[in-house]
């Protein structure tokens, strides 16, 4: 079913080109790049090392500016980084120096939002992340996995219309990844928001996405779309885990033999 303002279209790129560098040194990242991100959306990218997965990111966050074509944001031209668009790394970018709070607390203070809605705002998304009585605690006494979710709290504190995720789960060991996988599915879906996820994780992708973009190596090109359902099944299923059928194994065996014809051997 469709969620409050879905299919609104959040983010429209257009005939993207990247280029880094200048005349005989530059390098073509991303080539004709058209993509259509719509509000309440989970969209995952994948592809092989290199393609240009994280410089689309950048480009979206606003860190980037394209070389031509355009990126839209609500029909505006992304002009820089904006608390709209909240990014969370493979590599939790907490101040070391800041309780967890206090860095739950730095955007919604930086808004000038009162203290009372501040609080308000701190306390629901570290119930949210399940990090409800670690507000005192020093980030550098957390694990790798509480970190990850207090930087994905501190970003869900601005109420950002889009998150993007760069490998967020990629240094975790195998078990905080499957619980990080389950957490960011369940906020996806409680706070209808929309996120832009890279992995080089087919299985992951196939159990978050509601759509699956794979691209070329670089110079970066969308190769293909899937839209997938597997995420809404574990809902309704209620369960942690996709049900391995015969349409899931099809799907990633497409995707993945996409993924092997970009590999250079």
């Amino acid at each position: 079913m469709p969620r409050n303002g879905e299919n609104e279209l959040l983010i429209d790129i257009n005939n993207l080109k990247l280029v880094y560098g200048e005349k005989a040194s530059s390098i073509l990242a991303l080539d004709n790049i058209n993509l259509q991100i719509k509000s309440g959306e989970f969209l995952c990218v994948l592809g092989p090392s290199g393609c240009g997965k994280s410089t689309l990111l950048k480009t979206i966050a606003g860190y980037i500016k394209p070389t031509s074509g355009s990126c839209l944001m609500q029909g505006k031209n992304i002009e820089g980084p904006d608390w709209h668009r909240g990014v969370v790394f493979q590599s939790p970018t907490l101040y070391p120096w800041m309780s967890v709070k206090d860095n739950v607390e730095f955007g919604p203070k930086m808004r000038d939002i009162p203290k009372d809605e501040i609080k308000k705002i701190r306390t629901f998304f570290l119930e949210q992340v399940k990090l409800a009585g670690f507000g005192d605690k020093a980030t550098f006494e957390l694990s790798g996995g509480m970190k990850q979710r207090v930087a994905l709290a501190r970003v869900l504190a601005n109420y950002p219309q889009v998150i993007l995720m760069d490998e967020p789960f990629g240094a975790l060991d195998a078990l905080t990844r499957d619980n990080m996988q389950t957490l960011i599915r369940e906020i996806w879906k409680e706070n209808n928001t929309t996120i832009f996820f890279i992995t080089h994780d087919v299985d992951e992708a196939l159990s978050l996405a509601t759509r699956i973009v794979v691209m070329s190596k670089r110079p970066g090109k969308i190769l293909k779309e899937f839209n997938v359902g597997f995420t809404h099944e574990i809902f309704n299923n209620n369960s942690k885990d996709v049900i391995y059928k015969e349409d899931y194994f099809a799907v990633k065996n497409e995707i993945l033999d996409l993924i092997h014809s970009q590999i250079e051997v």
